[in-house]
């Protein structure tokens, strides 16, 4: 950055800055004849955090939020530091150019790295592939993805090998879109059932738990390799080749049980994770809905899951994308977005 755009951007932080200033005076003011001051405070604080997240957003940083707000935990964030500051200093006697200085140096790196979040999603959506889920599931659903891929819309899809569609869906991919392989989408919980598997759990968390019940564990472990040696071979006698990359129908690939039992397949050579960033500018009644539904609950066991799951991709020489993120079509297929693939 040079000098002239590094004055200029100081210039305009320490115009934001003021008007907070201003704001958080006059807020004060306004409040503080008709009620007490600790409660003015919070208040006329609270305002100018608002002026600052819309103001550093908007006009300090504009290069990189491209004119857009900041995620609001910058706002939440910037907020509670504040108030936690200005509570703590004067009670442990601090000098009055820490008590001054401190906040402001504090909102700095706040609103730096609110902007530095900002560019980098930018970027990285720049850089994502788009990727279709549930390629023969019904011939609806082939149709739409079909469509988007024929449209260059896509980037690629998964294949339920045992989708009632599948045959016919693979035969119309290697029309339009032959030089792209297909990934394995690899499906337990749902779906028909294999006549040799009959006896596995039907859900996520019958699984999960397994996991961490090594009796349970060990007494689905050949039925696992089984259903998942069944659906790889499925998928060579569809395709005519083997599937080199998989994900998991409901994630259910990261159930460490079933990661084991995938780590052992030789033609495996990446598999999807699910490190996912939380969405920013959601309105929050779709956050409310994410609480009160367990999809915030989700989120962070799928956090959980890839964090155990990377270290051992990497042991194997097995390739995952660094993030992605679910999205939906125009067509409402659930579209996953990630950084590009590679496979050794």
């Amino acid at each position: 950055m040079n000098s002239t755009v590094l004055l200029n951007k100081l210039g305009r932080y320490g115009a934001i800055g003021v008007l907070a200033a201003a704001v958080h005076t006059g807020v004060l003011l306004f409040l503080g004849s008709g009620i007490a001051l600790y409660l003015a405070n919070p208040i006329a604080f609270l305002a100018a955090s608002i002026a600052g997240y819309f103001g550093h957003a908007l006009v300090t940083f504009r290069e990189e939020t491209g004119g857009r707000r900041f995620a609001r935990r910058w706002l939440l964030l910037q907020y509670g530091v504040n108030l936690s500051v200005c509570a703590l200093l004067p009670l442990v006697q601090a000098p009055m150019l820490v008590l001054v200085f401190t906040p402001t140096i504090l909102n700095a790196l706040i609103w730096n790295r609110a902007a530095t979040f900002s560019r980098d999603q930018q970027i990285s959506a720049g850089n994502q592939a788009l990727h279709a889920d549930d390629l023969g599931l019904t011939p609806g659903v082939d149709q739409a993805i079909l469509a988007l891929m024929s449209t260059g819309q896509l980037d690629g899809a998964s294949l339920l090998v045992n989708g009632p569609s599948a045959t016919s869906a693979v035969s119309a991919w290697k029309e339009i879109a032959s030089r792209q392989p297909l990934t394995l989408h690899l499906c337990l919980s749902e779906g028909p059932t294999l006549e040799h598997c009959q006896n596995l759990p039907a859900s996520f968390g019958q699984l999960l738990l397994a996991s961490f019940w090594p009796p349970q564990g060990r007494q689905l472990r050949p039925q696992l390799k089984r259903a998942i040696r069944h659906q790889i071979q499925r998928y060579q006698e569809l395709t005519g080749e083997s599937p080199q990359r998989l994900d998991g129908h409901q994630h259910i690939h990261l159930v460490p049980l079933v990661l084991d039992v995938v780590l052992q397949q030789r033609e495996i050579r990446w598999v999807r994770t699910t490190s996912e960033p939380l969405p920013s500018n959601l309105p929050l009644k779709l956050w409310l809905s994410a609480v009160r539904n367990g999809g915030l609950l989700k989120w962070l066991v799928l956090q959980l899951l890839t964090a155990l799951a990377r270290p051992r991709l990497r042991t194997c020489g097995i390739d995952t994308n660094p993030h992605s993120q679910v999205c939906f079509s125009q067509a409402a297929l659930p579209v996953k977005r990630w950084r590009p693939l590679s496979v050794h």
